[in-house]
């Protein structure tokens, strides 16, 4: 089995995560509803802002509510959230067959997305039955500004999304929105952007995020890379020499000190070169390397091979059966904390051999 058909066979797991406030339980009471996830297994903690509603719950098609227990999600859920997902495959089974095909982890206000994002990547029990889906972010338009502007973790959670949906949108006055989209693009330019006005957010948008579909489709690389969000479009590229094509979307972000940019590699990279390269971002920058996503060519293998971590966490590679294109170049997104494209793309041409103009 290649690695790609052993990544369709897992379960996806998709994670709400939002501000205090943001109206996750009022999403879930949507989604619920919906076909999309009427065999969703909703794994929720105590300390939401209020229960679901047990006759929108009981209404919907086998859902099954579950309370996580004790403890401060972004501190002691690691251990529990492994112990559940272990359990449920049998837990909530009929006749020996799973009844759910699909999670959903709601996480406490301003919890950090990362330790549940890096069990899902690389807990040996748990990656290998379940995939990380999708990110999916609760913004409230009314206070999302302020927020962000106090939490690290907040800028956190918009970072590592691959869906943002902006709520409460027609309480706040429309400039106010507005700057607060562009804000939201500022810090993750690749991510999908919904308004949640009167409940109108379809579930279907909010899965199949990953690489990986869960209807068995061929990975769709250039739905999950985004590389045009990065670029910005007002200017013409600027080609270097040297194998690199620079793409400027490398702005300091005056108020989140985040950056967010792609570059591109002509030539193929050894292994020895990726791993000693990622080795020394990890353990120099790994806190402030928010997110990694790319697809590269790597010397011997004939098939690309994906890349994807978070902070200073990698799924492990996984090769796909064929490139996507005729493009055979390396290409990888970061999204990063003060941490400059210049630092990262110097680290690596120190490691390679290669010099840059």
């Amino acid at each position: 089995m290649t690695d790609s058909q052993a990544r369709k066979s897992l379960i996806p797991v998709s994670l709400l995560t939002g501000f205090l406030g943001s109206g996750k339980t009022t999403l879930l009471n949507q989604l619920v509803k919906q076909d999309t996830f009427k065999d969703t297994l909703i794994i929720i903690n105590e300390f939401g802002e209020m229960a679901l509603d047990h006759m929108l719950v009981t209404h919907a098609t086998e859902n099954v509510i579950m309370e996580m227990g004790n403890g401060c999600l972004c501190c002691t859920i690691r251990g529990d959230l492994v112990k559940t997902l272990q359990d449920i495959t049998w837990r909530f089974s009929r006749g020996g067959e799973r009844h759910f095909s699909r999670v959903l982890i709601e996480t406490t206000g301003l919890a950090d997305p990362a330790p549940i994002i890096h069990t899902l990547m690389t807990h040996p029990q748990i990656a290998s039955r379940y995939k990380l889906d999708g990110v999916i972010t609760l913004v409230d338009a009314c206070n999302g500004a302020d927020t962000l502007d106090k939490h690290a973790e907040a800028v956190k959670q918009v970072a590592v999304s691959d869906a943002l949906i902006l709520s409460k949108e027609d309480l706040a006055p429309i400039e106010q929105s507005e700057q607060l989209k562009q804000r939201l693009k500022n810090i993750n330019p690749a991510a999908s952007l919904w308004s949640n006005n009167q409940g109108d957010v379809i579930a279907d948008k909010l899965i199949d995020l990953g690489l990986f579909s869960s209807m068995g489709k061929a990975p769709d690389v250039a739905k999950w890379l985004k590389e045009e969000a990065y670029v910005d479009h007002d200017h013409d590229h600027d080609h270097h020499h040297h194998g690199y094509e620079h793409h400027h979307h490398d702005v300091n972000r005056h108020n989140d000190h985040i950056r967010a940019f792609c570059f591109a590699i002509d030539t193929p990279i050894s292994e020895e070169q990726l791993s000693a390269w990622l080795d020394v971002l990890m353990s120099f920058m790994g806190a402030n390397i928010l997110r990694v996503k790319g697809i590269l060519n790597i010397e011997g293998h004939g098939e690309p091979v994906v890349i994807h971590g978070v902070q200073h966490i990698f799924h492990p590679l996984v090769t796909l059966p064929e490139w996507p294109s005729e493009d055979r170049r390396s290409r990888i997104v970061f999204i990063t904390k003060e941490i400059s494209r210049d630092t990262i793309q110097s680290a690596l041409e120190a490691l390679t051999g290669i010099q840059s103009s």
